[in-house]
């Protein structure tokens, strides 16, 4: 079924972000809620991935993805690495340039093991909106996230919605917010769907089913932004330690980061530079936050991250990379639509990146004080 946007829809939208401001007031007997990340210094991190590759079939092969962001938000501080394996090395993919760590386990190697330690600093980010410049930026660089990828595509019935959910916009800030609003509203987070989702948006489309996780939902948000002519992206990565804003599923318990891979998106505005977004989080917000399903945008519950996250992230998470179409070096497999979970292939094949138990490997995060 192919998902027609109609006025209603778009009212719809367009009234949902209206509910936001109205809806604290209407709910007295909820408890207010606070989420406002905003730049308050550096924290330190060292995050931790430990592989140990269980009932080993011959040779093997194992890739960690390397954060290599260095941005206002995120610095990279240090990479070490350990293990048994007979052949490791600091990589990076050619087309997209996401660092990436290779090991090669001989066949025979009794408990093959790899030990990744990122030393990273990050904080909480905000756009000044109120504070409007120029931003320079290389205008190749945008025009490459403008393309599309083998799953966030921008032709078709991709740019069809898009089309629709901008008509009348004024201005790139609109369209985005437009886009936003319509995500929230029309998609919803699937807890039943496996790791981050697979982000084929126009598969997504297609169906009417506009449900997923965040590679699916941002992946949705981003290919639309492009599509209408914004340049956007997703950055893949994976959430630290809790929120120091309360939100039990805008954190990760860093004693154990099984599962907590996230993306998160931003989109280029002309007179601000690059600006945070994700919508997925607040659908996840929605869905998970409480114990019922909460499907009304304007709860204030949902209202306060609905608002921080157009424009605004909490700093307790690291992120990898903006890479699409990833090319592993001597993967067996075919590309990858995105790089955000350790992959190892063996005689017997690909070992399932979505099941840590029986990859097996175990992520960590430890805050450095000073």
């Amino acid at each position: 079924m192919t998902p027609q946007l109609s006025r209603r829809d778009l009212v719809k939208a367009a009234s949902a972000a209206l509910v936001v401001g109205a809806g604290p007031l209407a709910r007295a007997e909820e408890p207010a809620r606070r989420f406002e990340p905003r730049p308050a210094g550096w924290r330190s991190f060292e995050v931790t991935t430990t592989v140990q590759l269980r009932e080993p079939s011959g040779a093997g092969i194992v890739w960690l993805p390397v954060p290599s962001l260095q941005t206002a938000w995120q610095r990279t501080a240090d990479v070490s690495w350990s293990g048994n394996a007979s052949d490791v090395r600091l990589a990076a993919d050619g087309a997209t340039g996401a660092k990436v760590l290779v090991a090669r386990f001989d066949a025979g190697t009794p408990d093959p093991r790899l030990v990744l330690t990122s030393r990273v600093e990050t904080q909480n980010r905000a756009v000044d909106w109120t504070a409007a410049a120029p931003a320079a930026a290389d205008p190749a660089d945008l025009r490459h996230w403008l393309q599309p990828s083998e799953l966030i595509t921008t032709d078709g019935i991709v740019r069809k919605v898009a089309t629709q959910i901008v008509l009348g916009a004024r201005s790139d800030r609109e369209k985005v917010q437009r886009i936003y609003d319509w995500i929230i509203v029309s998609t919803y987070r699937e807890p039943k769907v496996k790791g981050c989702g697979s982000g084929d948006i126009k598969a997504m489309l297609e169906s009417g089913s506009l449900s997923g996780k965040c590679a699916d939902i941002n992946a949705l948000f981003v290919g639309l932004c492009r599509a209408a002519g914004v340049p956007a992206r997703d950055i893949y990565g994976i959430r630290l330690v809790p929120s120091a804003f309360g939100y039990r599923e805008l954190g990760a318990n860093p004693a154990s980061l099984k599962g907590a891979q996230h993306c998160r998106a931003e989109v280029y505005l002309k007179e601000q530079g690059w600006v945070a977004m994700d919508p997925a989080d607040v659908t996840k917000v929605m869905r998970q936050e409480t114990p019922e399903w909460i499907k009304d945008a304007g709860h204030p519950v949902v209202a306060p991250v609905r608002k921080a996250l157009f424009g605004s992230w909490e700093g307790n998470w690291m992120g990898y990379n903006s890479a699409s179409d990833v090319k592993l070096p001597g993967a067996k497999q075919g590309r990858l639509g995105f790089f955000m979970y350790p992959q190892a292939e063996t005689a017997a094949g690909a070992r399932d990146p979505y099941d840590p138990d029986s990859f097996a490997y175990q992520i960590t995060a430890r805050e450095i004080t000073v």
